[in-house]
């Protein structure tokens, strides 16, 4: 028997630990691209600066006041994963380990994996095990095994339970592609807690996540909420995405669609 062993060639390793996951308005991956000097740039699970696409441009947004002489610092991977499985994915995708204050104190470890352990992995292994839905038949098998899961688990664990958080996303996801607008909305209104707590100050996918909820409360002819829910994500988006960007564009005109609403009641 002969063991072949493959090894990869230094440049394919480079690439790999330097290239970005390009991703689209709703912060969903799309591709992969390669910025040089963006890679340039180190870790930390509290970054002093966040990276999103308008399109394939990359643009670095300073997210709060950085003093001078201060390192640029961008967070490489989710944030939403307990202090040791961020520990594993940078050590083992980037070859480092952080020391960073979070990785420390461990501060949200609790509230991640709250409520009963068996409870929430069976539902890590769920969310972990649904691919990429193409038909709506397959939608609505995601569906049904959310709710399911949901329904089993709601008195066992709390919405900040990252794994049942993941779901109500995984839900709401099935339900929009469905155009079950009323239960999508459910879905992520339990959301909105958990992303505050997770992804507090101005992160980008907090402010996507309450542009979501907003549209829906829009489509329910929920215009005051809606309009409240939306400034809510412009503020944080005016600085991770600025003024100029896409997304936030048409954020302003959902956001002005509510106010003429509202007038017209």
């Amino acid at each position: 028997m002969t063991l072949v062993i493959l090894a990869f060639p230094p440049l394919f390793l480079q690439v790999t630990c330097n290239c970005f996951t390009i991703s689209n308005g709703e912060m969903q991956d799309v591709g992969v691209g390669l910025y040089p000097s963006m890679s340039l740039i180190n870790h930390s699970c509290d970054p002093n600066c966040v990276i999103v696409f308008e399109g394939r441009q990359l643009l670095l947004r300073s997210v709060r006041e950085i003093q001078t002489g201060e390192e640029l610092t961008i967070s490489y991977i989710e944030s939403l994963m307990p202090s040791s499985e961020r520990k594993k994915h940078l050590k083992r995708q980037y070859c480092f380990e952080c020391n960073c204050l979070q990785c420390q104190t461990q501060e949200k470890d609790v509230d991640m994996l709250a409520g009963e352990e068996q409870a929430w992995k069976d539902i890590k292994d769920a969310v972990t095990n649904v691919k990429d839905p193409q038909s709506e038949e397959e939608w609505e098998q995601v569906l049904a095994m959310c709710q399911a899961l949901l329904n089993k688990n709601g008195d066992r664990l709390p919405d900040t339970n990252i794994y049942l958080l993941k779901m109500l996303d995984c839900a709401m996801d099935a339900c929009i592609n469905l155009r079950h607008w009323e239960e999508a909305l459910l879905y992520g209104n339990r959301t909105l807690k958990p992303y505050s707590l997770y992804y507090s100050g101005f992160h980008p996918l907090r402010a996507v996540q309450m542009m979501r909820v907003g549209k829906l409360q829009h489509s329910q002819d929920m215009f005051p909420q809606a309009l409240e829910t939306l400034k809510q994500a412009y503020n944080i988006m005016k600085v991770t995405h600025g003024a100029d960007h896409s997304l936030v564009q048409e954020l302003m005109k959902l956001k002005d669609q509510c106010e003429a609403a509202i007038q017209g009641q």
